[in-house]
């Protein structure tokens, strides 16, 4: 036998699942199963069920979970969660909004400027429909506590969209347990080899979507499991039963493959989803070399937040045993002792004075309410989130106020501009839904000067934008270079925008028309009919 045909023989055989996957785009249960279980196994290396069930508690209070006090007191005074919220808030305050821009290399960047402005308009409708804006603070809290965020964008094909065809793009966060690469050791989505998203379903759901897909030959095989992306006493069978989402890119067009199954059944055969992209964005909080789980927030600070609550636990546990006077009295003399009040105690000879007398309580030490003042006022100093942030300060001087304020915000601003990252990388995503789904719907376009002209001609009333139909797949069929621009659309952003235009207009550095066209929609009722009218009002004129 020829060596190098001996060689691809072995080669065969010694083929794991993610080998066969790729050669052959054509997985079972089985193979699912098994690349979910080495990434699992993953998973348990890093030790990241138990951090993100310990962060967690810790996040939402229950930070004396499995903990023996041995009698001390268990207070909580949880400074993790507000500094948690406070820095997500910061670097969630913006509403983000993105722009598309048809760039210089693309072919006739003229005649692509209105596909580009209806592109931007539909970016907008989704981040409403999908209230983006909610999903990106989940989105960056799921970072900071549990180490990463997830979003996962599919198309809903039975979505009312108002449109004559139904269908529309929907995206939800996916825990980061639930969520396995195959290549564990980079962080990269689009260079994975594949990914895994399990979900837990109830098994009548799970059985009706296969007997739609594939029939009632395997329905039986659907049994309930146990749940192991959680920790604890939660780990249970409790009916449902793991559904697997593989996703991987065939080699050589490069197009997303897609197969769901259970342990034991195919849910749906693999489909091609119709993308170039994988639909998953992720966000760490913190890198770490050499893995794909990034570190949370939290776990850094969780010492310090035991050390507080041991503390104060010892302190209270101080003041409820030596805080209140004690009596000592001479039982030879005064046979028994009594605190009611009025009551007169009798003494069998002597000096009264030295019958009995109180001892007085043992005083804390004020070092320890410094230490826990100095611990938690360094933890948020390092967090950014000072007095001065979290508005505890008195605003004296306003200039300095603001000053520090943004000092504050320094330390975020990394996170804040990966979360911008992981917007404009959504956006492609959606891009890529866009292109491949929407085909041929109605949207608001300017109308064609010949149009126009057609219309003035005949005497009628020439409108700005019109209803037409526009066929969306221009965006997967022309090779068309966007720059996405992320960026702020908050109230006080679009104030100042409209202070400058005002300035403007007033200056006389620009006319009402170009004053109107450049306003922001909603400050003006029917905005581009007015803009209209000044035009054929100019017209006359001339």
């Amino acid at each position: 036998m020829d060596a190098r045909r001996s060689d691809a023989l072995t080669f065969s055989e010694d083929m794991g699942p993610e080998d066969r996957l790729l050669r052959d785009n054509s997985p079972d249960p089985e193979t699912a199963w098994e690349l979910l279980e080495r990434g699992r196994r993953f998973k348990e290396a890093v030790n990241l069920y138990e951090t993100v069930n310990t962060n967690e508690n810790f996040f939402i209070g229950k930070q004396w979970e499995g903990v023996r006090s041995n009698g001390l007191p268990t207070p909580v005074f949880n400074i993790l969660k507000r500094d948690v919220l406070f820095v997500v808030s910061n670097i969630t305050t913006d509403n983000l909004k993105v722009q598309a821009t048809a760039l210089a290399s693309s072919p006739d960047t003229g005649v692509l400027k209105e596909p580009a402005r209806i592109l931007s308009e539909e970016f907008e409708a989704i981040f409403t429909r999908n209230h983006i804006t909610r999903l990106l603070r989940e989105f960056a809290r799921d970072a900071a506590v549990r180490g990463d965020g997830c979003i996962y964008t599919y198309w809903d094909a039975d979505a009312e969209n108002g449109q004559a065809v139904r269908g529309a793009i929907r995206s939800e966060l996916v825990q980061n347990t639930r969520v396995h690469f195959g290549n564990p050791n980079v962080r990269d989505v689009q260079s994975q080899p594949y990914i895994i998203l399990e979900s837990r379903e109830s098994l009548r759901e799970l059985r009706n979507r296969a007997f739609e897909n594939s029939g009632g030959d395997f329905l039986g095989d659907i049994t309930p499991d146990e749940d192991t992306a959680i920790s604890g006493a939660e780990r249970q069978v409790d009916g449902k039963a793991t559904k697997l989402l593989l996703m991987w890119k065939k080699e050589g067009t490069g197009r997303v493959m897609a197969y769901e199954c259970t342990r034991g059944a195919e849910i749906k055969g693999v489909w091609d989803m119709g993308l170039k992209l994988y639909p998953i964005v992720w966000l760490n909080w913190d890198y770490v070399q050499d893995s794909y789980h990034g570190q949370a927030m939290i776990t850094g600070l969780i010492p310090n937040q035991i050390f507080i609550n041991k503390m104060w636990a010892m302190s209270m546990l101080s003041l409820m045993t030596t805080a209140y006077p004690k009596i000592i009295y001479d039982k030879t003399r005064i046979p028994r002792w009594t605190n009611q009040i009025g009551q007169a105690i009798g003494i069998t000879g002597g000096d009264v004075a030295s019958a009995a007398r109180a001892i007085d309580p043992a005083a804390i030490s004020p070092q320890v309410a410094q230490f826990i003042s100095a611990a938690i006022e360094e933890t948020n100093s390092n967090l950014g989130a000072t007095s001065v942030a979290l508005g505890d300060a008195r605003p004296d001087n306003t200039s300095a106020i603001i000053a520090l304020q943004r000092a504050a915000a320094t330390p975020s601003e990394i996170t804040k501009q990966n979360l911008r990252g992981c917007v404009e990388e959504l956006s492609r995503i959606y891009l890529d839904f866009i292109g491949e789904f929407y085909g041929r719907r109605v949207v608001d376009m300017e109308l064609p000067e010949e149009v126009k002209r057609a219309i003035e001609s005949e005497g009628g009333e020439v409108p700005e934008t019109a209803p037409r139909e526009f066929n969306f797949d221009i965006f997967r069929r022309i090779p068309m270079q966007l720059k996405l621009d992320v960026g702020a659309s908050s109230y006080y952003s679009e104030i100042a925008s409209i202070q400058t235009l005002d300035n403007l207009l007033v200056q006389g550095k620009i006319d009402i028309v170009q004053y109107l066209e450049r306003i922001p929609d909603g400050y003006i009722p029917d905005r581009r009919g007015l803009i209209a009218e000044l035009r054929r009002g100019k017209e006359a004129e001339t």
